[in-house]
């Protein structure tokens, strides 16, 4: 059986906009006419929320994100749309996880960079980034490359590595797992962030569950997306980059790598707890007063600004989406209610708090829904596959919770050794 839908662009609205450094997600508009939207806001109609049975803390508090992980994926975070009506078993091999990155550009056929277009099994980003440096015999600071991806996975992406004034014969590359599938001359080194997305593969084998509910679910996901959690990965190994950031805030030194994975953690700790709020209260997926909007399709914000009905009726339409908070120092530019909830929530973590701001981070904005372009489901008597495209900093595992309960062998790290970005 196939479902399929193909998400469609939005216009981009005008408005006062802040540039931030966190990719937005980019959610394909809502099917739902603006006028049922908007009398939902209006009577305060409010979507279903479920907490998983584990947990019915929405991961905030001093409550390390995945630090009892045994398997199973979001434990501690609610649902929007009212639970998964499915269960399933993820990655027993590595294709049965494909994710393909999207760029958004080509390369331009100068300069002193090859851009190679790389697939690669069972392996993660950062040592093939290594493994590339060693076989050019650069240093491994010439490499550059977009996101990581999960190690157990098939996973196709771009690396580039600087050489200037001389070629490398990139068929002799032998390494397991690795092929090298393009290459071609760039002028820029590929830096983290540059992409637009990444298209998926998943194949979740011992499905269980109502299938009348899941195709229910399929379609709230593509009429209204899901929450734009950060995905347990982000948080390493039982919550170890949790922990490394608790270190760093106490006076531990870490190198460059190892503290920018744990002011992510810590930033993204504070996020899924305010979009864990606001799910809660049945606003995920639109503006409260003093609301800052993120552009669809655009790393900017504008606002403060209230649900009147012309800013309803962009969120529904796709122009612009509710935003929540990757912490930092200064005031919060949010306002009235919006403000209130976030200082609310962030107050449970105060040494992130304070560390965040010692470490001079700015105040930035990440979406709170993200959708999925093209989605589409097929299955057969205990194989699910579905096949999607989703904005750049988006997790696949946290968007598709809401359809399914995924495990994954215990052999498997849900991780790409960082626990940043792996899915």
């Amino acid at each position: 059986m196939r479902h399929r839908h193909e998400g469609q662009g939005a216009k981009i609205g005008l408005g006062r906009v802040v540039e931030t450094a966190d990719g937005p997600a980019r959610p394909r508009p809502s099917t739902r006419r603006p006028d049922e939207a908007l009398e939902r806001f209006a009577q305060g109609e409010r979507s279903p929320v479920v907490f998983c049975q584990r947990s019915n803390r929405c991961g905030m508090g001093s409550e390390k994100a995945g630090e009892s992980f045994d398997g199973k994926l979001q434990v501690n975070l609610p649902f929007a749309h009212g639970g998964p009506p499915l269960t399933g078993v993820l990655k027993s091999e590595p294709e049965d996880f494909e994710v393909e990155e999207v760029l958004g550009f080509d390369a331009d056929g100068l300069g002193e960079h090859d851009l190679l277009w790389v697939e690669k099994r069972g392996n993660n980003t950062q040592w093939l980034a290594d493994e590339l440096a060693r076989f050019a015999k650069v240093p491994q600071i010439a490499v550059g490359y977009a996101g990581l991806k999960d190690r157990q996975s098939v996973s196709r992406q771009h690396f580039s590595v600087q050489l200037p004034g001389r070629q490398v014969d990139w068929s002799a590359l032998s390494l397991p797992g690795v092929r090298v599938l393009k290459v071609a001359r760039h002028s820029r080194k590929l830096k983290r962030g540059a992409l637009t997305g990444n298209r998926f593969v998943l194949r979740v084998r011992a499905i269980c569950g109502d299938r009348d509910q899941a195709h229910v679910r399929f379609e709230q996901l593509v009429q209204k997306g899901a929450p734009n959690f950060f995905g347990e990965q982000r948080f390493g190994i039982d919550g170890g980059n949790l922990e490394r950031a608790r270190r760093l805030f106490a006076g531990a030194r870490m190198d460059r790598q190892q503290r920018a994975f744990a002011l992510s953690a810590a930033r993204s700790e504070i996020f899924n707890a305010v979009l864990a709020e606001r799910v809660a209260q049945g606003n995920w997926d639109l503006p409260i007063a003093g609301e800052l909007c993120m552009l669809d399709g655009r790393r900017a914000y504008f606002g403060p600004a209230d649900p009147d009905a012309e800013l309803c009726q962009r969120v529904v339409a796709g122009d612009v989406h509710p935003s929540g908070p990757l912490w930092g120092c200064g005031e919060n530019p949010s306002a009235r209610d919006c403000a209130e909830l976030e200082q609310r929530i962030a107050a449970q973590f105060p040494e992130f708090t304070a560390g965040l701001a010692r470490a001079q981070m700015d105040h930035e904005r990440r979406a709170l829904r993200v959708c999925a372009k093209e989605l589409q489901l097929d299955w057969d008597a205990t194989t699910l596959q579905l096949r999607f495209e989703l904005p750049a900093g988006a997790y696949a595992t946290a968007f598709v919770r809401e359809l399914l309960e995924l495990t994954v062998p215990s052999n498997n790290s849900p991780t790409d050794g960082s626990g940043v970005n792996a899915f």
